[in-house]
């Protein structure tokens, strides 16, 4: 599931203009930032965090005969095979390092925020729209 979000994202990412590609190489980290900042807040505001956990699942499949010429028709047999599942999880929290998780992550932010200033200027001015 995440190679193909990952692989939406890099389709939609080409479609931009050459300003927009551009700025958004230049705050590609400043998104992620972005990101964590928002999943820290709702940690918070929920009193929670959720974990992906990857579980195995038996599944019934058939694992019968395929047909052939000399046995057109063969038997179906069932067998249990096991399926990868990645499911979310409620874990604990450390709610005063959460806090001081997001307040790093709120400093970092205005940061790269800054050291990004003078390359967006950049773009906008090698890329005109």
């Amino acid at each position: 599931m995440k190679r193909l979000a990952f692989a939406a994202l890099f389709l939609v990412s080409a479609c931009g203009t050459p300003q927009e590609q551009c700025i958004e190489s230049v705050t590609r980290d400043m998104r992620m930032v972005d990101r964590l900042i928002a999943e820290t807040e709702g940690n918070l505001q929920r009193g929670f965090a959720y974990q992906e956990v990857t579980i195995s699942v038996p599944v019934w499949v058939n694992c019968g005969r395929r047909p052939t010429v000399e046995n057109p028709n063969p038997e179906p047999r069932m067998c249990l095979d096991d399926r990868e599942q990645t499911t979310r999880r409620a874990v604990a929290i450390d709610l005063r390092a959460e806090q001081v998780k997001l307040d790093g992550l709120k400093a970092k932010r205005k940061l790269q925020a800054k050291a990004a200033a003078q390359p967006i200027a950049q773009c906008k001015a090698q890329y005109p729209e």
